[in-house]
């Protein structure tokens, strides 16, 4: 079947089907990882981040969406053949500012600069942010579930770093059996993802989001030769800022091309919208290419634009057209929780978190 008549799902409101005590459940999330930022921000003197604190590259580009798309893919923000401005942030999983022998879930944000159409309620801004992280699925299907693993995460903020160096090394090996005998697991991903090049792997929103007309899962895959031939080679993590390091080498070198590619569902029971955990199987509904993300040659982590990255610059699932509102339970968690953290990091901090009209207000 031609992806111009594969039957794809048409988006209704009535695909989401909250649970009548989520907003409670979300409260409750946000209590916990709250009080987590505030057990680091007395350890640091500082609040960072409560999910991908320590960053890796931090980067500017172009998003270019591709021409001649078919009609179902032709939405939102890629309805036309336009090129727009782009940061990007690489970013390891943790809440924490740790070593990088503690190899766990990273992530990437793209904010797209210039886009313009009918944003979320409180999003006035001509920006729109894609969160994305290592790993197709998320290790929780629904708020309730993490909230429960969110218990577990939050005593573990206070147990020394050693031990988490152990844990994540532990997951490692577990989870490279469990690869072995095609059986891959999200959460001994989320603590023990293997020490690649922060380059050289997809990203994946793990949740859905609408698609204009359609519903869709959103990833970004490496694509020049230089990004592909990193492979995924184990790194040296003798050295505690390696992932930093390496894209910074990269970069220092030479650009690289990626491509932002969609999932469309097709069928909401086989590909639900409310359990994250679940993969969308691509042999019903394959990736497909609907951009590239272009970065060039660049200091990628310049003590200015590390600065300004990490404390002046959030990025949020609610910094978002409507046509690509994020869906499901693990979203709509996330778009007031991330809300609620950034408040949490301006107070702290006495930074004014700020949406940069253009990319020109990014520092070098």
């Amino acid at each position: 079947m031609s992806e111009t008549t594969r039957p794809y799902l048409r988006y209704r409101d009535d695909l989401e089907q909250p649970k009548p005590d989520e907003a409670e459940t979300i409260d409750k999330i946000i209590a916990s990882m709250t009080h987590e930022s505030e057990i680091t921000a007395g350890r640091y003197d500082h609040a960072v981040r409560a999910s991908h604190a320590k960053s890796t590259g931090l980067l500017k580009g172009e998003l270019r969406v591709l021409d001649d798309l078919p009609e179902a893919l032709r939405q939102g923000l890629f309805a036309m053949p336009e090129s727009y401005p782009v940061v990007v942030r690489l970013a390891q999983g943790p809440g924490e500012l740790l070593k990088d022998n503690v190899s766990t879930h990273r992530g990437m944000a793209i904010k797209v600069f210039g886009v313009q159409g009918e944003k979320l309620p409180g999003h006035h801004d001509a920006t729109q942010d894609f969160v994305l992280a290592s790993g197709p699925v998320f290790p929780n299907p629904d708020a309730a579930a993490f909230l429960r693993s969110m218990k577990g995460l939050e005593k573990g903020t206070s147990q020394p770093e050693a031990l988490k160096h152990a844990v994540s090394v532990t997951a490692q090996v577990a989870n490279k059996v469990l690869h072995a005998v095609g059986a891959d697991s999200a959460m001994l991903d989320f603590f023990g993802h293997p020490p690649r090049h922060p380059l050289s792997e997809p990203y994946y929103s793990q949740a859905p989001l609408r698609f204009g007309d359609y519903v869709a899962k959103v990833a970004v895959f490496p694509l020049s030769a230089a990004v592909v031939a990193l492979g995924d080679g184990p790194l040296d993590v003798d050295d505690p800022d390696v992932f930093r390091h390496a894209v910074s080498e990269f970069f220092a070198a030479q650009g690289a091309e990626f491509e932002l590619r969609v999932q469309l569902c097709i069928d909401s029971e086989k590909m639900p919208i409310e359990d994250a955990s679940k993969e969308w199987p691509e042999a019903d509904s394959p990736y497909v290419a609907v951009a590239r993300l272009i970065l060039p040659a660049q200091n990628s982590h310049s003590e200015a634009r590390a600065a300004y990255f990490n404390d002046a610059l959030s990025f949020r699932p609610a910094h978002s057209l409507l046509a690509h509102r994020p869906l499901g339970s693990v979203m709509r968690a996330r778009l007031k929780t991330y809300q609620a953290l950034v408040a949490f990091r301006q107070q702290r901090n006495g930074v004014a978190v700020i949406e940069p009209a253009s990319v020109d207000k990014i520092p070098d």
